[in-house]
C-alpha cells in the first residue's frame, strides 16, 4: 500500500475543498452574513492542513487499483465530514450526524435531506449546500486529475474508482486532457442552464443554486417545496437539463468533435431516451384524471420521470399522491438510473443492457448448445471481464440493499417507507414515498438508520466497491498477494 501517495492526494483534496469553500464565504460577505466568517475560517484551516500533507511529493507516485479505491473512499468521507462542520459551528444544523448526513447527501448528489425548511438557512449555507452537488457531480478526483500529473496508469485507476458506470476509458490520448474536457462540458452546460433560468425571471442566486442541483443531478434547492411553486417555463428548463446531465458525456464529446455517427450509434443513450419517453407517456395517461389537463399531465410526468431516472430528486408536485401504477414506474426508474459516464446515479442503463443481452445469450445457448456468440454494444464486443463485473455488481448491490432495508426497518416506518428510503439513498435520488416522500424528509429516522443510509449514499455514488474495499482485511497486508496495475 502506497500510504505516502494516499496522504499526498488527500492533502490535495483538502486544499481543493478549502479553496472551494471560499465561495460560500464570499456569499456571506455579499449578503452581510456572519456565517460567512465560519466558512472563511474553515477554508483557511483546510488549505493549511492540506498543504501540510501535500507539501512534499512522494518518490513513488504510482497508484494501483486498490490505492485508487482507498483514496476515493477516504476522500469522499473526509470531504463530507469536514464539509459538514460549518453547519454545526453555525448551529444551523446542530447535530453532527444530521449535518454529516446532509453533506454526504450533497456530495454524493443524493438530495436526501433532514431539513424541514431549507429556507431558514443563510445564503452562505444554502450556496454551500447546493454547491456540494456540483462538486460531487463530476467528482473532485476527476478535477484533481486535470491539474496534477501522475505516472503510468495511476490516472485511470483514480478515475475508474470514482467515475460512475461499468467501464471508464480515455476520450483523448491523455487522461488529464480527458478530465479537463469533461469539466469543460460540465461547466458549459451549468452556465447555459443558469442563463435560461435567469431569462425565466428566477433570481440569479436561486438560478445558480438550481443549476448546481441539476448539473450534479442532486436535487437540493433553495425552496421548501422544491420546484412546485415555479413557473411552467422554469420546470421545463429544469426537465430538459436534468435529461441532458443524465446522458453519457461521451455523447457530447462525439458531437463536439463532429463524430455524429458514433453519437447516434450509442445504444445506451437511445435506450435511456426510449425509457424516458415510454414512462412519460404511461404516467401522463395515468395521472390525467387527477391533473385534469393534458399539458399539465405531460409537464409533471416529464419533470418527475426526468428527476427520478437521472436521480436528481427535484419535485414539481407531490407524486406520493399519484396512482399506484405511476409510483411503481418511478420506483423502477430509481433503480435503472441514468447513463454511465453521466452525473446521474442508479444502477445505470448500460448495465441493464448488458444484463438483458446476457440473459438472451443464455437462452440462445439452451436452443443451440454448441453456438459461440458474443455480447456486443454499439457494434463492438463486450469483454467477458465487463460482463462478469456487471453480474458481480448486481449481486453485491442487491445484498447491500437487502441488508440496509432490514436494518432501516427496525425504525418501524413501514415497508414502503423503509424500502424507498434505502432505494432513494443507495441510488442517490433523495425523495422516496410516504415518510420520505417529496414533501417529507429523513429527520425522523434513528441515528443507526442514518448511518446506514450515509454508507448507502457513498456506496451508491462510488459504485459500491471502493467503499467495500475499506473493509477488506487483505488490503492492509504488508505484502499483498496481488498488486494489479491497469495500463
Amino acid at each position: 500500500m502506497n500510504s505516502a501517495m494516499i496522504l499526498y492526494i488527500l492533502g490535495h483534496v483538502l486544499r481543493i475543498e478549502g479553496v472551494l469553500m471560499l465561495l460560500p464565504a464570499l456569499m456571506g460577505l455579499v449578503y452581510n452574513e456572519s456565517q460567512g466568517w465560519v466558512f472563511l475560517g474553515m477554508a483557511v484551516a483546510l488549505f493549511l492542513f492540506g498543504f501540510a500533507f501535500s507539501f512534499k511529493k512522494p518518490k513513488n507516485t504510482t497508484i494501483y487499483l486498490k490505492e485508487g479505491c482507498v483514496i476515493t473512499a477516504l476522500s469522499w468521507i473526509l470531504m463530507s465530514f469536514l464539509g459538514s462542520l460549518p453547519f454545526v459551528i453555525t448551529k444551523e444544523i446542530p447535530s453532527l450526524i444530521d449535518a454529516f448526513f446532509e453533506t454526504v447527501s450533497g456530495f454524493t448528489t443524493t438530495g436526501a435531506s433532514i431539513m424541514p425548511d431549507v429556507e431558514i438557512l443563510c445564503h452562505a449555507s444554502q450556496f454551500w449546500r447546493c454547491f456540494t452537488h456540483w462538486i460531487g457531480g463530476m467528482g473532485v478526483l476527476v478535477f484533481l486529475l486535470a491539474i496534477i500529473p501522475m505516472s503510468g496508469g495511476s490516472n485511470i485507476n483514480l478515475m475508474r474508482a470514482e467515475s460512475p458506470g461499468p467501464s471508464v476509458g480515455k476520450l483523448v490520448p491523455k487522461m488529464r486532457q480527458t478530465a479537463a474536457l469533461l469539466y469543460l462540458i460540465y461547466f458549459f452546460l451549468t452556465a447555459l442552464e443558469t442563463m435560461f433560468l435567469v431569462f425565466g425571471c428566477m433570481p440569479v442566486f436561486d438560478s445558480v443554486c438550481t443549476a448546481f442541483g441539476t448539473a450534479g443531478t442532486g436535487g437540493f434547492g433553495v425552496y421548501r417545496d422544491s420546484m412546485a411553486s415555479q413557473t411552467a417555463y422554469i420546470q421545463w428548463v429544469v426537465t430538459i437539463f436534468m435529461i441532458m446531465f443524465g446522458v453519457n458525456f461521451n455523447f457530447y464529446f462525439f458531437l463536439l468533435y463532429r463524430y455524429v455517427k458514433k453519437a447516434v450509434k450509442m445504444s445506451e443513450v437511445r435506450v435511456y431516451l426510449a425509457v424516458i419517453l415510454t414512462s412519460i407517456a404511461i404516467i401522463s395517461i395515468n395521472i390525467y384524471h387527477q391533473i385534469q389537463s393534458v399539458g399539465g399531465s405531460i409537464r409533471h410526468a416529464s419533470f418527475q420521470v426526468a428527476s427520478i431516472i437521472t436521480t436528481t430528486g427535484f419535485a414539481s408536485t407531490d407524486f406520493d399522491l399519484w396512482p399506484e401504477t405511476s409510483k411503481i414506474i418511478l420506483v423502477i426508474l430509481m433503480f435503472i438510473g441514468a447513463c454511465a459516464g453521466s452525473t446521474g446515479g442508479g444502477i445505470k442503463v448500460s448495465r441493464f443492457i448488458i444484463l438483458f443481452k446476457s440473459i438472451g445469450k443464455e437462452l440462445k445457448s439452451y436452443v443451440h448448445p454448441k453456438s459461440v456468440s458474443k455480447i456486443t454494444m454499439d457494434g463492438s464486443p463486450v469483454e467477458h471481464e465487463v460482463v462478469r463485473s456487471v453480474n458481480v455488481f448486481f449481486i453485491t448491490f442487491m445484498v447491500i440493499f437487502t441488508i440496509s432495508v432490514l436494518i432501516v426497518s427496525l425504525d418501524s416506518k413501514g415497508l414502503v417507507s423503509s424500502f424507498t428510503a434505502v432505494a432513494a439513498t443507495i441510488n442517490n435520488i433523495g425523495p422516496g414515498l410516504e415518510v420520505v416522500g417529496p414533501t417529507q424528509n429523513y429527520a425522523s429516522f434513528s441515528v443507526g438508520s442514518k448511518l446506514v443510509m450515509i454508507f448507502d449514499m457513498l456506496a451508491g455514488r462510488l459504485e459500491v466497491f471502493p467503499m467495500l474495499m475499506l473493509f477488506n482485511p487483505k488490503l492492509y497486508l504488508t505484502k499483498p498477494l496481488i498488486a494489479r496495475k491497469v495500463k
